[in-house]
């Protein structure tokens, strides 16, 4: 993976919070990260699809649901920049992280 292209993926506050999320919780649907994110489904997957095609995520459907999660084929620097992101940067992704929890206790999602 070319640095610049991992960056410009970053760039944008939804993708980069999808990523941050996935990168936390190993693996998310849509529906997880559209309760997470408050955002309309189009919205979402279209940010998961621009991942997808930069490579950074990969998916799998399991019945009517598609989960994501990082792309095994990812350098190891890619995997760290997003660790380390994830990880000191809880703030950033706090309301996130509530709605996730919220959706998941009330077990409304796949």
């Amino acid at each position: 993976m070319i640095p610049v292209v991992f960056y410009k993926c970053l760039s944008e506050d939804t993708r980069l919070k999808c990523l941050l999320l996935i990168t936390l919780k190993g693996e998310l649907c849509v529906c997880d990260l559209i309760s997470a994110l408050q955002l309309s489904q189009p919205k979402v997957s279209r940010h998961l699809a621009e991942l997808r095609k930069c490579g950074i995520l990969s998916d799998q459907r399991r019945g009517k649901w598609v989960f994501y999660q990082l792309n095994q084929a990812l350098p190891n620097w890619s995997l760290e920049v997003l660790k380390l992101t994830a990880k000191d940067n809880i703030q950033y992704l706090r309301d996130c992280l509530t709605h996730l929890e919220t959706v998941k206790q009330l077990d409304h999602c796949c």
